[in-house]
C-alpha cells in the first residue's frame, strides 16, 4: 500500500489530472437522463387508460432514472458536471425539485461528509450509526428498533421520509416559526431555526418546495391526484431507497475505517472508508459511476465520466481499496455500529459475539 503522504502527494495530480469537467458531456448526460425520464412518465401515462402493465414496466424504468437523477444533484452539488458554476446551479436545481432534495441545502451537508469522511464522531452517516458503547446502553426494545430501521426492508420507508416527507415538512415547519417571529413583532435578523443555517438556505428550500409542490398541483389537475401520487409516491420512495443503500453499504462495510477526530486521518478515510462498489455496467450508468466512491473521496473535483478511467490508470494506488459486490451488500447493511476502540465499524453479530466472548464462563 503507497504510505499516507504518497496519497495526499498523488490525490492532488489526480485533481489535476482527471477533474476538467465538459459542458458538453455534462449536457450531453442530463439529456440521456431528462429525456428517458418524460419518455417513461408519457409512457406511465397512456398506460392508465390502456395497459396496466406498461404502467409497471414504466414505473421500474422511472425508478431507475430516478436514482440517476439524484446522482447528477449529487454532481452538480460538487461543481463536477459541467465547467460552468451556472450550469451546475442552474440544472443542480431541477435535478433537486425531480428528486425532491433541495440541492443546494443538500451539497453543503454533504460537503461536510466529504471533510470529514471517516471521522465517525463528526459524521454518523445517513443511518445515525451508533457507536458500540451507544448501542450498549439502549434497553433490549430500542436496540430491536434500531436494527429493525435499519433493516433493508426498511429502505423505501427511509426514501420516503428523507426525499418526500421531511424536505416538505420541515420547510413547512421552519415557515411556520418564521411567521410566528414576525407576527410578534420580532426582528428578522434575530431569527433562528434547526431547519436551515442562513437565509441563502431558506431561500433554496423555499425555490424547491414551491417549484414541486406546484409541479404536484398540475400534475394532479391534468392526470388525478390518485392516479399521479399513486406512481409519484412509489417510485421516488424506491429510488431514495437505492440511493440511502448505495450511500450507507460505500461507507458502512465489515471493518471499515471509523476513527474518532483524534487520530483521524482523511486519506486513510477516502481508501479504507470507502469502498469500491463493484456494479455491472448498466447500474454503473444509473448510478453515474458512484461505485467508484473510492475515487470520488480522494477528489470531489473529478466528474463521474472520468471516475473510470481515473480507476483504471491507477490501478496500483487503489490496490487495498475494499471491494464489495451486490452479492455482499445484505450483509454490509447489517455493519452498522462503530467501534471506536478498534476504529473500524462491526456488524451486529461481531458486536453480539465479542460481547458473549466477555461473559464470565460457568461450570
Amino acid at each position: 500500500m503507497a504510505a499516507g503522504c504518497e496519497y495526499r502527494r498523488r490525490r492532488l495530480a489526480l485533481a489535476r489530472t482527471y477533474g476538467a469537467s465538459s459542458n458538453a458531456i455534462g449536457l450531453l448526460q442530463s439529456a440521456t437522463t431528462l429525456v428517458p425520464l418524460a419518455a417513461l412518465w408519457a409512457a406511465a401515462v397512456w398506460g392508465l387508460t390502456h395497459n396496466v402493465y406498461v404502467i409497471l414496466a414504466a414505473a421500474l424504468g422511472i425508478t431507475l432514472i430516478l436514482v440517476r437523477v439524484f446522482a447528477m444533484m449529487h454532481e452538480c452539488g460538487h461543481n463536477a458536471l459541467f465547467a460552468s458554476r451556472t450550469l451546475n446551479r442552474a440544472f443542480g436545481f431541477v435535478y433537486g425539485v425531480l428528486s425532491g432534495m433541495p440541492q443546494y441545502v443538500w451539497s453543503v451537508h454533504h460537503e461536510f461528509h466529504h471533510r470529514n469522511n471517516g471521522n465517525w464522531e463528526r459524521y454518523r452517516g445517513p443511518l445515525s450509526t451508533l457507536s458500540t458503547h451507544e448501542y450498549a446502553a439502549l434497553s433490549e426494545t430500542q436496540r430491536a428498533t434500531y436494527r429493525r430501521m435499519r433493516h433493508i426492508a426498511a429502505a423505501p420507508l427511509g426514501g420516503f421520509l428523507y426525499l418526500i416527507f421531511n424536505p416538505r415538512v420541515n420547510w413547512l415547519k421552519g415557515s411556520a416559526a418564521l411567521l410566528g417571529h414576525l407576527l410578534r413583532g420580532r426582528d428578522l435578523a434575530s431569527f433562528q431555526t434547526r431547519y436551515w443555517k442562513c437565509w441563502r438556505e431558506y431561500r433554496h428550500m423555499s425555490a424547491n418546495n414551491i417549484v414541486l409542490i406546484s409541479g404536484w398541483v398540475a400534475a394532479s389537475y391534468y392526470l388525478g391526484a390518485g392516479p399521479f401520487f399513486a406512481l409519484y409516491l412509489p417510485t421516488l420512495s424506491l429510488a431514495g431507497a437505492g440511493g440511502i443503500i448505495l450511500f450507507t453499504v460505500q461507507h458502512n462495510f465489515e471493518h471499515s475505517y471509523a476513527a474518532p477526530t483524534a487520530t483521524w486521518d482523511y486519506d486513510k478515510g477516502a481508501v479504507f472508508g470507502t469502498s469500491f462498489l463493484v456494479l455491472p455496467g448498466w447500474l454503473n450508468w444509473v448510478t453515474a459511476n458512484i461505485g467508484y466512491h473510492h475515487v470520488h473521496h480522494l477528489s470531489s473535483a473529478i466528474p463521474n465520466y472520468a471516475l473510470v478511467k481515473c480507476h483504471e490508470e491507477n490501478v496500483e494506488l487503489f490496490a487495498d481499496v475494499p471491494r464489495l459486490r451486490l452479492s455482499q451488500v445484505p450483509a454490509s447493511l447489517r455493519c452498522i455500529l462503530w467501534d471506536p476502540e478498534a476504529e473500524r465499524i462491526i456488524s451486529f453479530d461481531e458486536y453480539e459475539s465479542s460481547v458473549a466472548s466477555r461473559q464470565p464462563q460457568t461450570a
